[in-house]
């Protein structure tokens, strides 16, 4: 097992960051120009409860191009009759806005989020007001951005750049969408990895059962785009240390400290060390398994701090998930062999307990730069974290 993020990352950071008091807000979607789609917006929560589930099936996987080919006719639209107008700015002289600044240049931000669907109507005030706040929290949710009213000089580069790469980059994720396996095409039940979204969708019946955020490979040990099935939950885990960590880590690490294992919870098992089971390993309290060519796993952190960041590559390309207990719960709530308190104490244990899932659940890591959010209707752009839209040449969306 070679994909694990390193130890001294997890333990260092785990003391250094603080959480950010701002919370999450969904906005009503505006796109009344262009894209029209079911506006019932959902409490942009970790685990969606069944009473707010929409009634009907949203979650198949063969609506994702479609969709994203009435967003590419929304943004061929406004390309055409010329709408993406350039915010004037100056590197030099631009300070941060922040609500309740007035200018040309908030004007021209408002006219922004109007054409871009995150303001329903453009009043054509130059003062950043409560109405401009609501649509900025939505672009930023829409572009995967830490949730707060600040617009940094780095926010209106990328309100610059031309419409033409929205255009190009909701083709290319048409062409991936084309990609998808097909035992996953029309699925009912699976388990969706977005990499740049750094976001876990668990579908159960086409329906929205749990999400949660996850971190994944840094650009040096990418997070592998595969599917498989998922059939063990593996809790209380021991975390076998790989060798390279060992050699180019670890013994370092026993030379300055001799204690070094036993300050760690770690202990040699023949010619391996192993991390015993706890709340400081660093698979946390349980893990999920699936086959795979790449020795990629998903699993529990305790390194909750770096969920706070926005751009998440931290790992050696295994997915950590933050809700990691939550879709252990969620995933054998129907098994009557594993009740909440069975997992609970299993996943608290000394002893590593491996579940055999009765049902299997289809996995799919995947690659979106952009994607239609099912109950909104809006679409979402995320950024090229493996740099893998740049190296797909313009000419191989020509056909779409």
């Amino acid at each position: 097992m070679r994909h694990l993020h390193k130890i001294l990352l997890i333990i260092i950071t785990g003391f250094v960051f603080t959480s950010f008091g701002f919370k999450n807000k969904d906005i009503n979607p505006m796109d009344n120009l262009y894209l029209k789609e079911d506006p019932a917006v959902q409490n942009n929560s970790d685990s969606i409860t069944s009473e707010s589930k929409s009634s009907r099936e949203v979650y198949i996987l063969s609506r994702q191009y479609d969709r994203l080919e009435a967003a590419l006719e929304k943004y061929q639209k406004i390309d055409r009759k010329n709408l993406w107008k350039k915010i004037d700015i100056d590197s030099a002289t631009y300070k941060e806005l922040k609500p309740f600044d007035s200018g040309r240049v908030v004007k021209q931000i408002r006219e922004r989020l109007y054409i871009d669907g995150d303001l329903k109507k453009d009043s054509k005030s130059d003062l950043y007001d409560e109405e401009m706040m609501a649509g900025v929290l939505n672009y930023k949710k829409r572009y995967g951005l830490k949730l707060n009213y600040k617009l940094t000089f780095e926010h209106i580069k990328q309100m610059n750049e031309p419409v033409s790469e929205r255009i190009r980059t909701i083709k290319l994720n048409m062409e991936r969408c084309l990609l998808i396996p097909e035992n996953l095409i029309e699925a009912r039940d699976y388990i969706m990895v977005n990499i740049p979204a750094y976001r876990l969708l668990y579908v159960k019946n086409g329906h929205n059962e749990f999400m949660s955020d996850v971190f994944v490979g840094t650009t040096w040990s990418e997070t592998e785009i595969f599917s498989s099935t998922m059939d063990k939950v593996v809790f209380s885990p021991y975390w076998n240390v790989p060798q390279s960590i060992i050699e180019n880590e670890l013994k370092l690490n026993m030379a300055r400290n001799k204690n070094y294992l036993e300050e760690h919870n770690m202990e040699w098992n023949g010619g391996n060390v192993r991390q015993k089971p706890g709340p400081k390993n660093s698979l946390g309290l349980v893990k999920f398994l699936f086959p795979n060519p790449f020795d990629i796993y998903m699993h529990d952190t305790p390194a909750k701090s770096l969920f706070m960041f926005e751009q998440r590559t931290f790992s050696h390309g295994c997915i950590n998930i933050k809700e990691a207990k939550k879709l252990a719960h969620v995933i054998l709530k129907d098994d009557p062999d594993w009740t909440d308190e069975m997992i609970d104490n299993a996943m608290n244990g000394e002893k590593e307990t491996t579940c055999i899932l009765k049902n299997k659940i289809p996995i799919y890591i995947g690659y979106f730069t952009t994607w239609v959010n099912e109950e909104t209707g809006e679409i979402y752009f995320y950024p090229d974290v493996y740099q893998k839209d740049k190296e797909t040449g313009s000419d191989t969306t020509d056909g779409l």
